[in-house]
């Protein structure tokens, strides 16, 4: 049993909205031209003249209460014990009911195989001791990535020091993507 639980800390106060986080993950996971696994918002706030403009990088929240796999009815999408959300792709069978049960809009259909894709924390590249393409690629240092039940890892003690929370957190699912600066959406 792995006591690992990978989280995702983005500082949006230091994303410029290069998007080599999208292109990083669209290369290393061959993602279709149909959907984004990593993207890019972007957000206006503020009134005249002090008009601000904010990035938000976005993915699968990875969540601790998952309406995707609730919904799944061959268990194609589940959550590995170490936080990370998946789907099985052999298992999978494009009814894309988890696609309309994701609050954060980070499931797409694929049409050429008729199955879903999304954002699974480059799990290939943890496996292998690498971090994920989108925090290697992050050129303004925005991204963070690291295990929870450590507390001497980034995200822990960049959890620690700022304040952060989740997209909607009025939804309660435990979001496993944080965001320090994320309280200059609410405000808008």
């Amino acid at each position: 049993m792995s006591n690992t639980k990978w989280a995702m800390v983005i500082d949006v106060q230091k994303c410029i909205g290069c998007h080599a986080c999208s292109a990083a993950c669209r290369i290393e996971n061959q993602v279709s031209q149909e959907g984004n696994r990593a993207w890019v918002t972007t957000k206006e706030f503020g009134t005249f003249p002090d008009i601000h403009m904010l990035k938000l990088p976005q993915l699968c929240n990875h969540c601790d209460t998952t309406p995707c796999v609730d919904v799944c009815p061959v268990q194609a999408t589940y959550k590995n014990e170490d936080g990370i959300v998946v789907i099985d792709k052999d298992k999978c069978i494009g009814c894309y009911q988890c696609v309309n049960a994701c609050p954060y809009q980070a499931r797409f259909k694929v049409t050429e195989t008729r199955k879903v894709d999304k954002c699974n924390f480059c799990q290939h590249r943890i496996k292998n001791g690498l971090l994920p393409a989108c925090i290697s690629t992050c050129t303004s240092q925005a991204r963070y990535f690291g295990d929870l039940n450590d507390p001497n890892s980034i995200v822990s003690k960049l959890l620690k020091e700022h304040a952060a929370e989740g997209l909607l957190p009025e939804l309660k699912l435990g979001t496993n993507v944080y965001y320090i600066g994320i309280e200059n959406f609410r405000q808008s």
